[in-house]
């Protein structure tokens, strides 16, 4: 049988501790930045490319060092503007090659993929500690109070094993009587899924069981047990070890929040002036009962739009004493950042464009208040221009790593549509896969690429297991999530195999009962086990928690990388089907070792040719090699 070519001869940069020193640059620094050129590459000399005040610079980068199988290049970047892009020209036999995020190129390439140092300091560093677990209140647990707290009039009670509405006035309004308390009962199964922060979906009260039509920020949802009730969760998840994240809307309310019916009932009220008012009839503009236009998110009369050429919007959300942002990050919440919902559009109406303002001010809101703070974007298209900006620490990637993951995993003929499209999902090769998450990841510096929430889906789109159609499948997904650059996010119910044809039927309660059990239709033991040994194989590596990426397979049916510090080399086969095999150089393994098996049943020998991996399919494969 053939193997499958690897990649591990050309050349090879990231921005990990491995080619660049570990700590965020200042402006006017010299960062000295390292490239390993393969001598099978066939490159000789090497430049550095950088773009300073506009203008490309090159400097020819000197050798540093290497291997019996690569030479390592190093050159200075000066620091000189807040985000420095910067690539690699090879001289290479019959001409030049450039080496920038996306790969090696036989052709010349814009900037829009090169390298970054960024000035912006990065997500605090324990988002790194353990994954982020998302949780939908509503859904999750019932405390002993629950059952005795009386129903708001927009309600519909279902009892805990319905299944969730996934269209109609029922997605919004069926109510199971999570709380937070109930969250807090369950604390133990989170400890067990090495969980490093638990992140909530809004707890303000609402008109709808997500709540992200908010009618005030001053107090928690007495449904889920108000503040008191928060606090409490608060202190039980720090008492564990873990963060715990808030989720706060900065583009809208809701239509019954407190300072939009004072704007409804005086024009002249500082309130009316903290939303967007526009011509009814125009794109994305509800119209009042007095037939008064103002901007809702998209065209949602329910969720009128916070316009932040407003002071009152600045104090109200972010400077005042009592301003939200800063509020719940204090005693007796303690919130350790926020997850920001439609982040996207906050700040942006028409001709205006504030967002990054927004978002620059929101963190240091943030870190005012919690010095250690994150401060999470949601953004599900392409967020490079507001990642670049100082604002946001990171956002859930569903460009760079959702969608990309379901495209290659989908289960052949999956009517589930992909993501945010009006079309079925299609089933690509790998290499699609890879390069969707290398030009979404090279567009982002290094320190953003590291601390971005990567998922394999959310309380906003359908459940993984009905994606990819198997628990095979599901096993070689949950190893990509927790083997891949970034902060892995696991939306409760997915580590037990939970289903959902969209995001509002992929709301489904947790079934405690089947897990008391040990296991049942609703509760996959043997996926709940798959989660929790990946989650502690991650915890325990450096390499896998925060070191750099390298491709070196991609197949149609198989993808194998590198995670590398400068202590350790983990390699990752991860196949969807029976493929081929590769056979990767023996330079890899540490002189006189062998490979050690961290997880999986694809097996990693080391002979006189190299280390063998085998067409296994579909399987996964986690090996230290040094």
């Amino acid at each position: 049988m053939t193997r499958t070519p690897h990649l591990l001869d050309l050349p090879h940069h990231d921005g990990s501790s491995v080619h660049v020193p570990a700590g965020t640059p200042a402006l006017g620094d010299t960062v000295p930045v390292r490239v390993r050129v393969p001598h099978a590459s066939g490159a000789g000399r090497v430049w550095l490319r950088t773009v300073r005040d506009g203008e490309p610079r090159l400097v020819e980068a000197l050798p540093d060092g290497g291997t019996d199988g690569e030479a390592v290049f190093a050159a200075d970047v000066v620091v000189h503007n807040p985000v420095v892009p910067y690539r690699f020209l090879l001289e290479s036999p019959g001409g030049y090659r450039w080496l920038d995020g996306r790969g090696v190129h036989d052709r010349d390439v814009s900037d829009a993929g090169s390298f970054r140092l960024s000035t912006h300091a990065p997500a605090p560093d324990w988002l790194a500690d353990g994954p982020v677990y998302q949780i939908f209140p509503d859904r999750f647990a019932r405390s002993a109070a629950a059952s005795s707290r009386p129903l708001p009039d927009w309600a519909a009670p279902a009892a805990w094993d319905d299944e969730p509405a996934g269209t109609g006035v029922l997605a919004g309004t069926q109510l199971y009587g999570g709380d937070l308390d109930g969250i807090v009962d369950h604390l133990d199964h989170l400890a067990a899924l090495g969980v490093g922060t638990v992140y909530l979906t809004p707890v303000f009260p609402g008109r709808s069981n997500h709540r992200y039509d908010a009618s005030s920020f001053d107090h928690v949802d007495p449904l889920l047990g108000g503040d008191a009730a928060y606090a409490r969760l608060s202190a039980a998840v720090h008492a564990r070890g873990m963060r715990l994240m808030g989720d706060i809307t900065t583009n809208h309310t809701g239509q019954d929040h407190e300072w939009f019916r004072r704007a409804l009932a005086d024009p002249a009220s500082p309130e009316h002036g903290m939303y967007v008012w526009a011509e009814p009839g125009g794109p994305d503009v509800a119209t009042t009962p007095a037939g008064e236009g103002y901007a809702a998110w998209l065209g949602f009369g329910s969720l009128p739009k916070l316009d932040w050429s407003s002071p009152q919007t600045w104090r109200r959300m972010v400077t005042g004493d009592d301003a939200p942002i800063g509020r719940y990050l204090r005693a007796p919440f303690d919130l350790d950042g926020w997850r920001v919902d439609v982040a996207n559009m906050t700040g942006r109406w028409g001709s205006d464009d504030r967002t990054h303002a927004v978002a620059r001010e929101l963190r240091a809101a943030v870190v005012q208040d919690a010095p250690h703070g994150a401060l999470i974007a949601e953004h599900f298209h392409d967020a490079t221009d507001d990642l670049l900006a100082g604002g946001w620490h990171a956002n859930m990637n569903y460009t760079g790593f959702t969608r990309p993951a379901w495209s290659w995993l989908a289960v052949d003929g999956s009517p589930v549509a992909a993501h945010g499209l009006p079309v079925a999902g299609a089933r690509r090769p790998a290499g699609a896969m890879v390069a969707t998450m290398r030009e979404f990841g090279a567009s982002v510096p290094w320190s953003v690429t590291a601390r971005q929430w990567n998922l394999l889906g959310s309380h906003d789109t359908p459940r993984l297991r009905t994606v990819v159609g198997s628990a095979q499948a599901a096993e070689v997904a949950a190893a990509l999530l927790f083997t891949y650059p970034g902060t892995p996010v696991v939306f409760a119910g997915d580590e037990v195999g939970a289903t959902g044809d969209n995001g509002e039927h992929a709301r489904t309660t947790m079934a405690w009962d089947q897990g008391a059990r040990g296991g049942g239709s609703r509760w996959d033991a043997a996926t709940l086990d798959v989660y929790r040994r990946l989650s502690a194989v991650r915890r325990a590596s450096p390499a896998l928690s925060d070191g750099g990426m390298r491709w070196a397979v991609v197949a149609d049916d198989a993808v194998v990388f590198l995670r590398e510090t400068p202590t350790e080399r983990v390699l990752v086969v991860l196949a969807r089907a029976p493929w081929q095999g590769a056979v990767l150089p023996g330079r890899l393994l540490a002189p006189g070792a062998t490979p050690e098996r961290l997880y999986g049943d694809v097996p990693v020998t080391a002979g006189p040719g190299g280390l063998a991996i085998p067409g296994d399919g579909p399987g996964v494969g986690v090996h230290r090699l040094a």
